[in-house]
Order: C-alpha cells, then structure tokens, then sequence
C-alpha cells in the first residue's frame, strides 16, 4: 500500500507541507512550491487582502493540485484566531486551519491554554483543525481530546533556523497520540527536516528556510528530498545506538580465530 499522509480522511501523497510568507517575489515562491511537491500550503489569513483587485498569493498557486491551509498567524487570542478561521471559511478558503494563538510577541511561543480553547469551538463550528503547538506532550494530548485532526509542535522558536535541538520531547508527543504529528517552525537545513521524519514525524511544515534560502527553488527540492529520506528511514528501522562499537564483519566462527 502507498505510504500515504492522511488527515482526517483527506491522503496526501507528500509529507511536506510549506508556506508562503518570506519569498523575494510570488514568482520564486511559486517556482519554489513546485519543486517541493507539496501538497498543502499554507496562507495567512491576514496577508490575503480579500476583495483587492491586487495580486494575490492565491494567483500564484495551482489550486487543482494544492490544498490550501489558511492560518490564523499573528493572533494572540482566541477570538481573535476564531475569527480569523470563519473569515477564511467564508471566503471559500477552506475549512481545514492551521490554528495558530501566539502567547508571546518576542518569542512567538504559542499560547496553550488558548490554542486549547480556540481548538474546541472551532471543532465544534466543523473546522478540521491543525493547532500548532509547543512540545508539551500533556498540551498534545489535550488538543486531541477537543479534537485536533493533528498536533503541530515547533522544532524551534518560529524561524530561528535552530532544528530541533530537544527532539526527545517531540518523540513523547508522537508516542502518546494518535493523530498525525507535524513538526512545524524551526527547521533550518534538510538535516533537521530528515531528522524530523527519522524520528517518527508524520510531516514538516516548512516556510523561512526555503523563502530566505539564497536559491529558494533548489532548497524546496532539498527540503523534498530529506523528507523523503527520513520517512523511508523511519520505516526501514534504523540500528540502535551502542556505547561502545560493533565490527561490520563479524569474528565469531572465522576460521584462524582463536578461542578465548
């Protein structure tokens, strides 16, 4: 059976996810979405200026082939994300949110206890809701009792470019859920996004390390590529890890070798 990323009843055939913010210009991101295979994208909400006769993202994107993720980025409560994911819905976006509520304007830390709140009405209006999170697997699972169709929680503060510096944490989340887990803001290099996925990450959600890349075209196909990878090794099984070494060939039964 194909390795398919399913949420909520939706498959997608890539795990990799990326955004639309940061890119010199909406051509390089168009050109950069196209290399990554991407089959989710997200849009901030208030960057769409809906109703403008000005260029859109939404223009750029080839809308037969992606799904878009509209998300609430840049909201610090939970009405104000609850309000921002109705707009979306009523501009035809969809009714799939990337649910974002910031607790912290310098660190852009997540707010859990609203993230939480926001989650539960917006379920409840018959959003699919995709919270993005801090790696706190007690939160995790609260999410997915008000019933998040996935957990999305940060590798690193929102475009450090840090990796993931503490992924233990995150193998707790995926450990006790049991609905896709998406690592999402951090990701610097294909080495972290490879990481991720090594881990047991069902996706990545990418944006800043392909925008602000020198060639952001080449580091959407880079970023693909390690996704790709590290989910291919994640289902291969990789060694464990020894204190001490283990010679490729054997000795034991050589002929010549003597007994101890």
């Amino acid at each position: 059976m194909a390795d398919k990323l399913v949420i909520a009843g939706r498959e997608f055939n890539s795990r990799l996810m990326v955004g639309t913010g940061k890119y010199p210009s909406l051509e390089i991101m168009r050109k950069a979405i196209e290399a990554s295979g991407a089959e989710i994208v997200t849009v901030a909400v208030r960057r769409l200026n809906l109703g403008s006769s000005e260029p859109s993202i939404l223009d750029y994107l080839d809308l037969k082939k992606i799904t878009l993720l509209p998300n609430t980025a840049g909201a610090t409560t939970v009405d104000e994300a609850v309000r921002l994911a109705r707009l979306a819905r009523e501009a035809g976006l969809s009714d799939m949110i990337k649910l974002e509520v910031i607790g912290d304007e310098e660190t852009l830390l997540p707010d859990p206890v609203a993230t939480i709140e926001a989650t539960r009405i917006l379920v409840q209006e018959g959003f699919i809701v995709l919270p993005y999170t801090n790696q706190d697997p007690v939160v995790a699972r609260r999410l997915v009792e008000a019933g998040a169709a996935t957990v999305m929680p940060l590798g690193s503060p929102i475009g450090s470019g840090q990796g993931l510096p503490n992924f233990e944490h995150i193998q707790l989340i995926i450990q006790r859920v049991n609905v896709p887990v998406i690592v999402d803001a951090g990701i610097g290099a294909p080495s972290d996004a490879a990481l991720a996925m090594e881990i047991g990450a069902d996706a990545c959600l990418i944006n800043t390390a392909i925008a602000q890349a020198k060639d952001p075209v080449a580091m959407a196909e880079a970023m693909k590529l390690a996704v790709e990878a590290g989910r291919k090794c994640f289902l291969a099984g990789r060694i464990p890890k020894r204190s001490f070494a283990s010679p490729s060939s054997p000795t034991e039964g050589m002929i010549g070798r003597p007994k101890a």
